[in-house]
């Protein structure tokens, strides 16, 4: 990891129309961003999460399931979080079934740190499921085609799903927000700690305008995410955008902010996450 100081940041996200909505004012130069350039890392989330424990990016997107083991090189940015509230990640399967039907499935999930993983951990139990990392854009045809008894389902394959004739098992958004009173944090936005508190909030402040201004020139920001958008024409994709990236996004708030902190403490005591003795959110 380089430590020195640099103006331009390496920063990481996933290719998909919620994340390139948030960045597409900073991709497209429609925002001033002073003495900083950004240089766009693309990657699937599993990857960014365990790009994150290594401090490899100046500013990336990371699930809040993996924050506590970055949480030393990073702090959370209060802006750029998803959040599901009252929906998020699905568990899908080829025939109807019920959540006790999952104890003992073999289950496609799209990487062990996501905060889709740990939540299904949290429903079904530690160990009384089997699961293989699928690449979460074939986790539907995998399911479909009889691989697995199951699929544990992020991005746009919660909106997609029925196309492949699959079924929905449970929401584990509505079923966190039933059990908690909480919206379920799935993804945020963290900054490496050696860039400095002034740096920090300086840069910060930038991926802030640049969401704003993606929510204030939306339509010109959704033709800029449709260019990630796989299985989606103009309206499921805007429907999509509007899930993950909106009021949440641009502040946590104290609810959100409650959120965090419910989801990695009840992580941690089900022995799933370290634990995050303070989340600093800048």
């Amino acid at each position: 990891m380089n430590n020195q100081p640099t103006d331009e940041l390496l920063l990481g996200h996933s290719p998909d129309p919620d994340d390139a909505f948030m960045f597409y004012a900073l991709a497209a130069g429609r925002i001033d961003t002073g003495r900083w350039r950004f240089r766009h890392v693309l990657q699937d989330i599993q990857t960014l999460n365990e790009r994150a424990t290594r401090g490899e990016l100046h500013v990336t997107a990371l699930s809040i399931h993996a924050y506590p083991y970055a949480a030393s090189r990073y702090a959370l940015l209060a802006c750029g979080c998803s959040m599901g509230d009252g929906y998020g990640p699905l568990v899908v399967a080829r025939e109807p079934m019920g959540i006790h039907d999952l104890q003992g499935a073999r289950i496609a999930i799209p990487g062990e740190m996501t905060t889709a993983f740990l939540a299904l951990n949290l429903l079904l139990g530690r160990g009384s499921f089997s699961h293989e990392v699928v690449v979460f854009d074939r986790i539907l045809g995998a399911v479909a085609d009889g691989r697995f008894d199951a699929g544990l389902v992020i991005h746009e394959g919660q909106l997609t799903f029925r196309q492949q004739r699959l079924y929905k098992v449970v929401d584990l958004g509505a079923w966190w927000l039933e059990h908690t009173g909480l919206p379920l944090p799935l993804g945020g936005n963290a900054i490496r700690r050696d860039l400095g508190p002034a740096a920090m909030r300086e840069i910060g402040a930038i991926i802030r305008r640049s969401i704003e201004y993606s929510l204030a020139h939306r339509a010109e920001a959704v033709d800029y995410a449709l260019r990630f958008a796989r299985d989606m024409g103009r309206e499921l994709a805007d429907r999509f955008v509007g899930m993950y990236v909106n009021e949440w996004t641009l502040d946590y708030g104290d609810r959100g902010r409650q959120a965090v902190r419910e989801l990695l403490a009840r992580g941690h005591a089900a022995g799933l996450v370290p634990q995050v003795p303070q989340i600093e959110f800048i």
